[in-house]
């Protein structure tokens, strides 16, 4: 699941809306039990419902809940899963990331903590090149999950694709050529539709012709992290992530490196801003340019009542804290056009595990 699916969800307003989300295993003989969990939750969320609609009312959505449930293959589980189900739609999102075991019903999707996993995740795209089928996956560390919307996958149907190449172009190299070019082009097209949303790196796979066909037409350079050269069309998933893992974890390491140096350069121009509640009043006056934050810093929270300053809370369960105001911090540096950059554990012991890199 990436930012662009969470916005789709974000959009729908229709009671009752069905969230439920589990952990779930990625191998045997603990992914075993997937199905009976996912059971049992379908089975409470139906109850819910049953309490406040008749069987003729509610036969739409309890179908429906069914059927999704129904089409989750438990072989090929990751971390979680999340369903998302009303009279309308069904979804099942399998997620790299654990969620806890919940069913929520209500007028909206249950979205929220699923964003701050997100935000909290490794995270970057990956697309494969191909006339036949062009695919694009998200991904999460060594974890790639098949994007299946906004027309992903493509197919090459015209001149120099499926279709064949017509005898009438007195230069049928070049006619060709130019179709390559539109259909990459649209591939682009579709690709910015998830940068838009969540503008993570991107790393792009494919044949040397199709490479320089994409570089050519491609509005989408920056987001461009690395190529790996190959025609991956026939590598099975797990094969697609022992080609890609080790080439993104060197080049999300070195990305890591030129943070610091970033860091180091602000520092020395003096903009910066250490502490959580100078942080914090910074991403809330939008002078946020990038948050550097530590894989798994949590920092409960109070917040007076200006809402401008915030005390450090000795539980996250007490009902007047933020329980993780670095997520609230991360939400806020977003929402202002922000980056947010995440470092390993112990990179940011001279800045307290987070410093906020300032515009102004």
């Amino acid at each position: 699941m990436n930012r662009h699916d969470v916005l789709l969800l974000q959009q729908i307003k229709q009671y009752p809306c069905v969230t439920i989300t589990l952990p779930t295993h990625r191998t045997n003989p603990d992914n075993q039990q997937d199905p009976i969990r996912l059971r049992n939750l379908v089975s409470e969320a139906s109850n819910r419902l049953l309490e406040e609609f008749s069987k003729r009312e509610a036969a739409n959505i309890l179908a429906r809940l069914e059927e999704t449930a129904n089409s989750v293959d438990h072989q090929h589980n990751l971390d979680g899963l999340a369903l998302f189900v009303n009279e309308d739609i069904g979804f099942a999102h399998k997620l790299p990331f654990t969620v806890p075991a919940r069913v929520i019903v209500d007028e909206t999707f249950a979205t929220r903590k699923l964003v701050l996993a997100l935000n909290r995740t490794v995270r970057y795209w990956v697309l494969a090149l191909s006339e036949n089928t062009t695919r694009l996956y998200e991904a999460t560390r060594d974890a790639l999950v098949e994007v299946t919307s906004e027309g992903f996958p493509l197919t090459h149907d015209g001149p120099g694709g499926k279709m064949g190449l017509p005898s009438g172009p007195a230069n049928p190299s070049a006619y060709r050529d130019e179709y390559h070019r539109k259909f990459f082009r649209e591939v682009d097209e579709k690709l910015g539709l998830f940068l838009a949303d969540d503008p993570l790196p991107v790393f792009v796979l494919g044949v040397d012709r199709y490479l320089s066909f994409f570089d050519e037409v491609t509005q989408h350079q920056n987001k461009i992290l690395d190529r790996v050269l190959g025609n991956y069309d026939k590598h099975s998933l797990p094969e697609l992530v022992d080609v890609v893992w080790p080439v993104a974890k060197e080049a999300l390491l070195a990305e890591h490196m030129k943070v610091m140096e970033l860091l180091n350069t602000a520092v020395g121009e003096r903009r910066v801003a250490t502490a959580v509640d100078n942080i914090w009043r910074a991403a809330q006056e939008g002078r946020g340019r990038v948050l550097i934050v530590e894989e798994t810093y949590h920092f409960p929270a109070r917040l007076d009542e200006t809402g401008w300053h915030l005390t450090v809370a000795d539980s996250a369960t007490d009902p007047d804290v933020i329980d993780d105001a670095v997520d609230e911090i991360i939400e806020a540096v977003l929402a202002k056009g922000g980056e947010i950059a995440f470092v390993l554990d112990g990179s940011l012991t001279d800045y307290q595990r987070m410093v906020l890199l300032l515009r102004y």
